[in-house]
């Protein structure tokens, strides 16, 4: 838990480790520069988390860099988590952009290797996975705290970075995703923000193994949440997302409820998620995915009780 003596400036890293139950939000850029936009969304969530996500091509669909957006964020006295995928760039690019992203004031950051571009809408683009979110860890981990770069030559100034990867409890093969999780934890990953969680039973069973593996005493792990709108949605996200689990019951919840009130008994799901992960033995927080529904953050985290947010030096 980056116990090396560095000082990264990320408020998220010292949220968790004053023991603070973190909640983080997220904000896709725009499909083009419009910065007017980008600060309607993350405007609505200034002071209800400690961080906010700034995706990286998402679904590989072309958008506002990352950096870029994390820049203007950080302009503006927000605190982002700058997200990078091994899909767009090779280790030279990478470095570049990890080193890039600390001079422009950016102190967190997600690894991750991005979804396959024949997803996104230019599938004809050709992916580079020089290196995968595995070694992307372990070598921001390097230029952090050896101050070197891959081929061992030395960095003047060393980026300062608090380290993130992602995990999906549920993807394929579900019996190896702890492992996944420990060898990204071994490689150098701060904290943990996993895929949106529906199916809370088996996430308490992958929790109870991280915990009794000691996981959980090496990173910070965020579960992640992302409100549902509709059956509609539930559905879809369950036939059509890999490694999504949506249980049936939560499809029914959500009919149940009715045309008209489906969104409100997705936000009451939500809440009630967030709130026994706050007592959920390993849990360190919670990752709000809001997409695109961002103005719904402020009303969540308050009728969660996730407010104030804490206020640490």
């Amino acid at each position: 838990m980056s116990e090396n003596g560095y000082k990264s400036g990320s408020n998220l890293e010292k949220v968790l480790k004053a023991g603070h139950f973190a909640f983080t939000g997220e904000c896709g850029p725009p499909k083009g520069a419009n910065v007017d936009h980008l600060k309607e969304k993350f405007e609505h969530l200034r002071g209800k988390v400690d961080a906010i996500n700034v995706t990286d091509n998402q679904t590989a669909v072309v958008r506002m860099s990352s950096k870029a957006a994390s820049a203007l964020m950080v302009q503006a006295g927000l605190e982002p988590n700058f997200q990078m995928v091994c899909r767009d760039r090779n280790r030279l690019a990478m470095m570049a952009d990890v080193l890039g992203a600390y001079a422009l004031g950016i102190r967190n950051m997600l690894c991750l290797s991005g979804d396959h571009q024949h997803f996104g809408n230019h599938p004809q683009a050709k992916n580079v996975y020089d290196i995968d979110s595995m070694q992307l860890i372990a070598m921001v981990k390097k230029m952090r705290d050896e101050g070197k770069f891959l081929n061992d030559e030395p960095i003047d100034v060393a980026p300062r970075i608090f380290i993130g990867a992602a995990a999906n409890p549920f993807a394929d093969p579900v019996e190896y995703r702890i492992y996944r999780l420990a060898n990204k934890v071994d490689a150098g990953a701060d904290f943990i923000q996993t895929q949106c969680i529906y199916n809370m039973k088996r996430f308490r069973e992958f929790m109870k193994r991280a915990v009794d593996m000691g996981i959980t005493e090496k990173t910070y792990i965020l579960a992640g949440v992302t409100p549902m709108k509709s059956a509609r949605m539930a559905k879809y996200m369950a036939k059509n997302v890999p490694g999504m689990d949506v249980p049936e019951e939560l499809i029914k919840r959500l009919e149940g409820a009715g045309k008209g009130k489906m969104a409100e008994e997705g936000i009451k799901f939500a809440i009630e998620q967030i709130q026994e992960f706050k007592e959920m033995e390993g849990v360190a927080g919670v990752h709000l995915m809001a997409i695109e529904w961002e103005h719904k953050v402020p009303e969540i985290a308050e009728r969660a009780g996730v407010l104030p947010r804490p206020q640490v030096d």
